[in-house]
Formats: structure tokens, sequence, C-alpha cells
């Protein structure tokens, strides 16, 4: 009898945690059975990180999808989420002559992203948090949010996090920063280190962009885009790296928290 009463209590307790702590953060490894005991009664968050396949001076072509997805791993716990699948490709017809540069084009892009908002709606989240490594995307992203928040009824939030984060990018290294500059590569260092490449970099793979719209290169003339001229050069130091990371992991989770709360206590979409 008392191995009857702990067998079912350990039956009790399985059933218990998989209703309430999710084995894992990624829909891609989550099965339907679980993920229907958890969305929306436990989690009513998603994030979707959105990138593109773009040159970034040493660092990974990847690094639009990289900083994104490291993010939403990073923060996904403390902000109760989940986590959908990176959308990997963007807008970057401007460094489509780079090696490994994949671009897709708006109208191609536009309706893609929004079938897959509307997909994550249906599967009743609530809160749809966009995490976006690339400026390319911003533009379709912004248009989009209007429209299928009303539609389909999901509060949705869009992060640049590079943006996001400039302050902390003052913070860490006393300047600003730029594409694929001190603060990119920093980030996507802290996430894989073993990808980047210092022993190829010179500061020959960097321009200043141009300000107040004074000229205009297509292909851009280099893969290292700084912000101001003479400032932004990437350091490579794991120090910057880890601490810049961090930094930004927390403005972006608090932001999320910070919105959240605010819809909720306008009761949106409830």
């Amino acid at each position: 009898m008392k191995i009857t009463r702990y067998i079912i209590l350990i039956c009790l307790s399985t059933t218990l945690t998989l209703a309430q702590i999710p084995t894992t953060r990624d829909m891609n490894l989550m099965n339907w059975m679980e993920f229907q005991k958890l969305v929306p009664k436990n989690i009513e968050t998603v994030l979707m990180p959105l990138g593109s396949l773009e040159p970034h001076g040493v660092t990974p072509n990847g690094t639009d999808n990289l900083c994104p997805e490291g993010m939403a791993h990073a923060i996904a716990e403390r902000v109760n989420a989940l986590i959908a699948p990176t959308l990997n490709y963007g807008i970057t017809p401007a460094m489509a002559a780079y090696g490994g540069a994949v671009s897709i084009p708006a109208e191609a892009y536009k309706p893609f992203v929004k079938s897959i908002i509307c997909g994550l709606a249906s599967q009743k989240f609530i809160n749809l948090i966009l995490l976006n490594g690339h400026g390319g995307n911003t533009a379709i992203l912004k248009e989009l949010m209007p429209e299928l928040s009303n539609s389909c009824r999901i509060r949705i939030l869009l992060i640049n996090w590079w943006s996001l984060a400039e302050e902390e990018t003052f913070e860490v290294f006393g300047e600003n920063g730029g594409h694929a500059g001190n603060n990119e590569t920093a980030y996507v260092q802290a996430i894989v280190p073993e990808h980047i490449h210092p022993e190829w970099y010179n500061d020959d793979l960097a321009i200043a962009n141009a300000k107040r719209g004074a000229w205009t290169a297509s292909p851009v003339a280099a893969s290292i885009l700084l912000y101001d001229e003479g400032h932004g050069y990437p350091t490579f130091d794991k120090h910057q790296s880890d601490e810049y990371f961090k930094k930004v992991n927390d403005k972006a989770a608090s932001l999320i928290e910070t919105v959240i709360k605010k819809w909720d206590s306008a009761k949106l979409f409830r």
C-alpha cells in the first residue's frame, strides 16, 4: 500500500512539474503536449528573434541572428517566456554583394513575418516580443505591429537591441559603437567567442557612416560601419564583452517586464 501511494505521489509531482516548469524554453525542442499545458495558463509570452545573414567585419555573418537569439536564451526564464525559432534571413540589399550574404526582398519578407506573427497569436500567446538584430527589418516590423496587434489581439513589443543599449555602449566603451563595431562585436563575442577572429582585423575594414545623408555607396564600402568618425572600433576585450552582454540583457529584460506590467494594468486584450 505504501509503495502504491509513493508511486501515485511521484506521478502527481511529475504532472505538476510538467504543467508549471518547462523542460525547455525553446519551442523547437518542446513537444505539443507540454506546450498545451504551459500556454497560456503558465506562460503568456513568446520571444521571437529576427536577424539577417550579412558581413560583420571579423565576426560571423550570422551576427544579427546570434545576438537576438543569445539575448532570448539569456532572459527567457526571467521574463517567463518561450523562444520561437529564429527568423535567420532579413532585408539587406546594400550588403548582398559580400561573401555569404543573403537578402530577402521586402515583398517576400512582409507576408512571411505576418504569417508567423499570426501563427504565434493563434497559439494563445498574449505577449509577443520581437527581438530584432537587423536594422533593415525595422520599417516592415513597425508597419505590421498595429495591424496585427489589433486584428490578432496580441500585444507586441519590438526591441532593436543595439539602439536600446546606447547608454550601455557608452558606459562600457566610453564612446559610440557601430555595425560590427565595439558594441556588436562585444555582444556576439560573449555568445560565440570561438568564431571571432581578431587576427584578421585591421582598421581598414571600417568606415564611418555618412552624416546627414552626405553620400551613399552601394554596395556599402565596408563591413564595419562606425556611427561616429574615429570611434567604435572593435576592442575584442573579454571583460568588456561579458560586462556589456549582461548590461544589455538586463536592460532588455527590464523593459519587457515594464511594458507587460503596463499592458496588464490597462487590461489590454484580456
